[in-house]
């Protein structure tokens, strides 16, 4: 890909409840998801080197929206709202669940899921059920074990290999790298993970410019 995206340039669109309030079905989404706490806010913040792209809180549970970020042209990233958090009421986290269902299943332009998951409490049943839906669909899967530093080199190691080993029961594109958001660990290879998924819209925008470019005497 010629084009280099600059992840530092990503800015807020717009806030939905569900996908019938999201902006036209169109371009290049990627989408991030985690239970509550397994540090989504951080990652995206590292991976666009902002302080507060994405607001980090305390409170799990706290992202109830569907949040949309514009990187370029056509290429946007997705902040699913956090799941699996106990004192959520009932109701609430149904309403949830039905919102990322809906909108891993029926939103055409997802063309990649980042799975965020704290290294020391990996591949619970929701996290599961988030690869299952996207492989299900097509999509391809990053799943980022996040936290990293928490633990020490041998038994990062060791689970980043575990992880990568269940992860091909899943079947379909499911990868698995560790991250910090903390010491930067794992962000080069997200990025360019995000960089192969975001590439058709720039060889569109290539293509475009091409064709409405003035012919040469």
């Amino acid at each position: 890909m010629s084009a280099k995206i600059h992840y530092q340039n990503t800015h807020f669109i717009t806030s939905a409840p569900d996908i019938r309030h999201l902006p036209e079905d169109e371009g290049i989404e990627i989408a991030f998801a985690g239970r509550s706490n397994a540090g989504k806010s951080s990652a995206l913040n590292r991976l666009t080197n902002q302080r507060a792209l994405a607001k980090t809180s305390k409170t799990p549970g706290r992202t109830q929206l569907i949040n949309l970020f514009k990187v370029d042209e056509n290429c946007h990233i997705v902040d699913l709202p956090g799941y699996g958090f106990a004192q959520v009421p009932l109701e609430l986290k149904k309403k949830w669940q039905k919102s990322l269902g809906e909108y891993l299943q029926k939103r055409q332009c997802l063309k990649g899921l980042v799975v965020l998951m704290d290294i020391r409490h990996p591949m619970k049943d929701l996290d599961q059920q988030m690869i299952f839906w996207a492989v299900d669909s097509g999509i391809p899967v990053q799943v980022l074990l996040t936290k990293a530093d928490k633990l020490k080199s041998g038994a990062r190691k060791a689970t980043l290999l575990k992880i990568r080993n269940d992860a091909i029961g899943f079947g379909g594109d499911v990868n698995v790298d560790v991250f910090s958001s903390l010491k930067g660990l794992g962000v080069d290879q997200l990025r360019a993970r995000l960089d192969t998924w975001f590439a058709p819209a720039f060889a569109e925008l290539e293509q475009d410019d091409a064709e409405s470019a003035p012919e040469q005497e």
